[in-house]
């Protein structure tokens, strides 16, 4: 594929997981597709399921500052906080340009910066980890754990996290989820899911005090095995933060698009 189409794929496959995801937590989540924005909006407390994203492929400087209005608006209806996503290669070089000028007009504030990746990776091994043994998530008490391990990670109050997750039926039937347990304790998570003939990889964490051992890049083969092996996909997508870029690229994930993930100020 080429640099776009890794791009637009990225985009796309965010809307269609993201959907699945805000569904499952809530039946009546705001879903909607609206002329150049997707809306994923859980509105819990968990901030990764209330999510906007721009969709348009090549919009220019003015249409990129109205749909960001547009986002900024409608994150404002919300009652709980969530994130723009934008995936900067899907805006025209103008656009680009002028993006943080128009995202201060419009009332955001950049979170954080992401990266798309993507590869024709799959299957990948069996993995082994000499401290690690896997589980997988099938349970409330694993997927409790998962959304702790989650929120340690991204600085979140552990119950923002359990309200993402605890209870979910998708994530314990639909999501290849595994824990990475640590002498019985988890200490890391990944999980993947299968998304227009893609595994999507989502909510790879390991606890701080035992990051840089390996652990991430182990859990999240692991669930790209199993995934693999299950659907027989041959693809797989995901999201990376700055922590996790340097690591899927071992796996034989590719970068496309730079991401940015906005709140709103104040």
């Amino acid at each position: 594929m080429t640099g776009l189409a890794e791009s637009i794929e990225s985009m796309e496959q965010l809307a269609t997981v993201w959907r699945a995801m805000v569904l499952d937590r809530d039946p009546d989540a705001d879903a909607r597709d609206l002329p150049g924005l997707a809306v994923r909006w859980a509105d819990c407390r968990f901030a990764f399921w209330n999510c906007v994203t721009l969709t348009e492929v090549g919009a220019d400087a003015a249409l990129v500052a109205e749909r960001l209005r547009q986002a900024a608006n409608i994150m404002r209806a919300k009652k709980q906080p969530g994130f723009l996503w934008l995936f900067e290669d899907l805006l025209d070089g103008g656009a680009r340009a002028e993006l943080a000028e128009a995202a201060e007009r419009a009332g955001l504030q950049h979170a954080f910066p992401g990266t798309g990746m993507a590869g024709d990776l799959l299957p990948v091994p069996d993995p082994a980890h000499p401290d690690l043994t896997f589980v997988r998530v099938r349970t409330d008490d694993h997927l409790r754990a998962y959304a702790d391990i989650n929120s340690r990670a991204y600085g979140f109050p552990s119950e923002e996290g359990r309200d993402g997750l605890v209870g979910s039926a998708l994530w314990k039937n639909d999501v290849y989820a595994y824990l990475g347990l640590r002498d019985g304790v988890p200490v890391t998570c990944a999980g993947a899911v299968e998304a227009q003939g893609r595994l999507f990889v989502v909510l790879v964490a390991t606890l701080p005090e035992w990051e840089r051992r390996g652990y991430g890049e182990a859990v999240t083969r692991k669930a790209l095995h199993e995934g693999a092996r299950a659907t027989g996909l041959t693809r797989a997508t995901l999201h990376a933060t700055a922590a996790g870029a340097p690591v899927y690229p071992r796996i034989g994930f590719r970068p496309n698009s730079p991401m940015h993930f906005y709140s709103l100020k104040g």
